[in-house]
């Protein structure tokens, strides 16, 4: 199972994205939404990191509501899983427990401790590339072709064949 920590930085507002592979996602089983964890199974010493939420592998959200591992349908009237447009609307959502197992795919967290290293060493953002590092190919433009307006036929004559 590889999973993926999104770790968010409220003090930059930054967010970085660590690859995990299986023998480092073991400490995160049965964990909840709103655990403090250490992160040094990640690789960052010194750093503190509380549990916000996640996916499992097919895309459903984890929901602090639900408690478990389980996924299941539930009324949802507001986030996570569900953001209303109309004010009091309410519908029915699939959304996985709040405790991490291994059909998690993804666990967020965010920084409540920062440790000796910057996230940026570690895991860098990615940053947008400029659009002229990706070659477009040639297409000859077209120049807009000017309509010819046909002007109508003044008066009522009909042409009688037959």
């Amino acid at each position: 199972m590889a999973l993926k920590l999104v770790i968010s930085n409220p003090s930059t507002r930054k967010t970085h994205q660590i690859e995990l592979d299986q023998s480092k996602t073991y400490s995160l089983l049965g964990k909840k939404i709103g655990d403090e964890i250490d992160g040094d199974f990640a690789g960052l010493s010194g750093y503190t990191f509380k549990i916000t939420g996640g996916t499992d592998r097919d895309g459903f959200p984890m929901h602090p509501q639900v408690k478990g591992t389980v996924r299941k349908k539930v009324l949802l009237s507001s986030p996570p899983g569900f953001h209303p447009l109309k004010e009091g609307q309410r519908k029915r959502k699939m959304v996985r427990g709040d405790t991490v197992s291994d059909a998690i795919s993804q666990v967020n967290v965010k920084v409540t401790k920062a440790g000796v290293k910057s996230l940026d060493e570690v895991a860098p953002t990615k940053t947008k590339k400029p659009a002229e590092a990706a070659p477009q190919p040639d297409v000859k433009k077209e120049e807009p072709k000017q309509e010819v307006k046909e002007e109508p036929k003044v008066g009522g004559e009909k042409s009688k064949e037959g």
